[in-house]
């Protein structure tokens, strides 16, 4: 016997926040694959600083750049399924992104060492979602034991 959607337990609001985050991660995967949207879409490379791509014509992307986004994404969606999926996909991303920002900031924009590709508004934004996904981690999961929901 199934139960109905309405008797079905609520998300909680880690578990929304992780939602929305892989949400607009897919959209964002998928925006950066669109001609128009991608300025220079033309120069879109692979793997390369020589990637001269800029989704919204400000973030530097490149095909591994966008793919990683429609990864995060995914994963995003997936881990929300449970509170404690979603608190460590909201704590472990921001994290990843944290170091992201600082290797950003360490590696030329102009280095063979950036392959990603990332420009300085990547790096800030960066840091920003770091900062962000963390504090919702810490915020959110707190509420109805999230963190030890595991069980």
């Amino acid at each position: 016997m199934t139960t109905p959607a309405s008797h079905r337990a609520a998300r909680a609001p880690v578990q929304q926040a992780a939602q929305l985050l892989g949400l607009v991660f897919l959209v964002v995967g998928v925006l950066g694959f669109i001609p128009g949207i991608t300025t220079d879409y033309g120069s879109l490379e692979f793997a390369s600083h020589e990637s001269g791509a800029e989704l919204f014509g400000l973030f530097q992307v490149s095909i591994l750049h966008n793919l990683v986004h429609l990864a995060y994404g995914l994963a995003g969606l997936i881990l929300a399924g449970t509170a404690a999926g979603a608190y460590s996909y909201l704590l472990v991303g921001g994290a990843v992104y944290l170091v992201l920002w600082v290797y950003g900031l360490s590696v030329g924009h102009d280095s063979d060492a950036n392959f990603v590709p990332l420009n300085t508004a990547d790096d800030w934004l960066h840091f920003v979602l770091g900062i962000a996904m963390i504090g919702l981690a810490l915020a959110l999961g707190r509420r109805r034991g999230t963190r030890t929901d595991a069980r």
